[in-house]
């Protein structure tokens, strides 16, 4: 994601030129205006042209990552439905976590690989708007249902009490404010962006932002890195930090009542109470297999997003950056 210091940008288009910022290509230099006038760009229809060897990359890219995210979560899905059980609490949060993931993959991924292809955004502003709100509605939704699956262990080995009551209504309500925050938090992009003119003058049009310069981008990335990335993290790190601690109370629990017998036990109840006993005794096995899976799921968003996101923060509030364009005079 490249940013120049100008008032309009692509957040996930294939594009960079004098009045726009990408995410995938660093725009164009001296260097790169000498290979578009020596025919190493592809220009014959857009005066603007791009760097067709790293657009091939980006295309195929994009397309190994969609077919691996649409096979992989289908596959979730039809295992879940073909399962006998009756379905648990983690079940669903896992059933509507993939389908976050699908709406990543077909309103986010689909579409970005099928403007990488085109290199513009052919259709009309409405259409603009509508990808642009969708692809970032399927981070939001990806995002928070991993927390809100991560919470839900936390209750779930920390506070076992509550499990009691009603757990599956908690869930849907979980789920549903999932679903209806990351809607909220995705509606300003019919705001931001629109089809606009990359240079005026250049009946060339593109699926832009508009900010408020000079603060504008640096905000919006900000806000975007920190809705997604930043706030989720520390949530996950916190409930991850209290499951690890009750898990290692309960591990000392069970070694003290094996070894010194029901003496220390009854002592061990007056002094943690019966509720903070009856939490770290009731970790069952099952339990801990579902706090395992996700925590990997956790470790592989944050190793996934994090270069990413360090990229777009680094290009915006580093000024001595080289993906930071310089207005022309």
């Amino acid at each position: 994601m490249l940013f120049p210091a100008v008032n309009s940008s692509n957040i996930t288009a294939g594009d960079c030129s004098v009045r726009g910022f990408n995410l995938t290509q660093p725009p164009d230099s001296d260097a790169a205006v000498a290979a578009n006038l020596s025919g190493k760009r592809n220009s014959s229809s857009d005066p603007f042209g791009r760097n067709e060897e790293v657009a091939k990359i980006e295309i195929t890219v994009l397309s190994l990552a969609f077919v691996a995210a649409v096979v992989g979560n289908l596959s979730v899905l039809v295992a879940m439905l073909r399962t006998r059980r009756k379905p648990s609490r983690m079940h669903l949060f896992m059933k509507h976590l993939s389908l976050a993931d699908l709406v990543v993959a077909f309103f986010q991924v689909l579409p970005q690989l099928c403007w990488e292809v085109t290199f513009r955004f052919y259709g009309p502003d409405f259409l603009c708007r509508i990808v642009k709100h969708l692809q970032v509605l399927g981070m939001f939704a990806s995002t928070y249902m991993m927390v809100m699956m991560t919470v839900d262990r936390y209750i779930a080995i920390c506070h076992p009490l509550q499990t009691l009551q009603k757990p599956t209504q908690r869930a849907y309500f979980m789920i549903g404010s999932t679903w209806l925050v990351s809607l909220v938090l995705s509606s300003p992009q019919y705001f931001i962006f629109s089809l606009t003119e990359v240079h005026p003058g250049s009946a060339v049009y593109d699926c832009w932002g508009r900010f408020i310069e000079p603060w504008g981008t640096r905000a919006y990335i900000t806000w975007i890195t920190a809705g997604i990335f930043l706030v989720p993290v520390l949530v996950l790190v916190l409930c991850y930090g209290f499951i690890c601690r009750a898990i290692w109370t309960n591990l000392k629990y069970k070694t003290r009542r094996k070894s010194v017998g029901a003496v220390v036990e009854a002592t061990k109840t007056r002094i943690l109470g019966r509720e903070s006993v009856s939490s770290v005794s009731t970790i069952s096995r099952a339990k801990l297999r579902t706090v395992k899976m996700t925590f990997v799921i956790v470790v592989a968003y944050v190793v996934c997003w994090a270069p990413f996101f360090a990229v777009q923060m680094w290009s915006v509030w580093d000024e001595t950056s080289s993906w930071t364009l310089r207005t022309p005079s």
